[in-house]
């Protein structure tokens, strides 16, 4: 029997007052009304990714407060620069009270703050599974990859055709220009052809 995402932040966070108030908020943050992708499906799908490349990371519990954490703050289709920031700080400012050490606290934030680009470095291996378990959608089938797409335009259904398609078509040819889409071995096998096979047919339907 999987395990719910409550039991899932108990288990990484601890059972203590503050954890079960912080989870409760984060569940919270994740289930807004105005989440169309952003939402707490992604949240486990992340998770999930997590445990499957997680064997690459070299602090996978960083990894996995990063994935609670990366788009903790998502203000929607406002396009907003200052979301993975203010997610970012967000960890900062509320693990310190659950005991977190100071050196995987700052980690985490540096690993919400990689996920606006996923422009990972060489050698960093909490960075290519934090973002490898973000990106693991684009290598769906091309159904799961058409809900994706449409989820992420429903979020920015207040953004006029004309600005929308260029911006988003740039958005994803910025990840196919990426050194490397995926950077965990298991990743690029289970992966990769395919999400660059989503990421070419939307460009390509994007600007028809």
């Amino acid at each position: 029997m999987a395990l719910s995402l409550h039991d899932r932040w108990l288990i990484l966070a601890g059972i203590t007052p503050e954890s079960t108030r912080l989870g409760e908020d984060l569940v919270a943050r994740w289930a807004e009304p105005h989440r169309r992708y952003h939402t707490l499906d992604h949240l486990t799908r992340v998770l999930d990714g997590v445990d499957e490349f997680g064997d690459f990371a070299d602090d996978v519990a960083a990894v996995q407060f990063a994935a609670w954490f990366h788009d903790a703050v998502y203000d929607g289709g406002t396009a907003s620069a200052d979301d993975e920031e203010l997610s970012a700080q967000l960890a900062e400012a509320e693990l310190p009270a659950l005991g977190v050490p100071v050196a995987r606290i700052a980690e985490v934030a540096r690993l919400v703050r990689l996920t606006k680009g996923h422009a990972v470095a060489d050698g960093d291996r909490n960075g290519a599974v934090l973002c490898d378990a973000d990106l693991a959608v684009l290598g769906g089938d091309a159904a799961a990859y058409g809900a994706y797409a449409e989820a992420i335009r429903q979020e920015y259904a207040e953004v006029p055709d004309e600005l929308f398609r260029p911006g988003r078509a740039a958005v994803l040819r910025g990840l196919l220009e990426l050194p490397e889409l995926f950077r965990t071995p298991v990743a690029v096998q289970r992966y990769d052809v395919r999400a660059r096979a989503n990421l070419s047919a939307e460009i390509a339907a994007l600007e028809q």
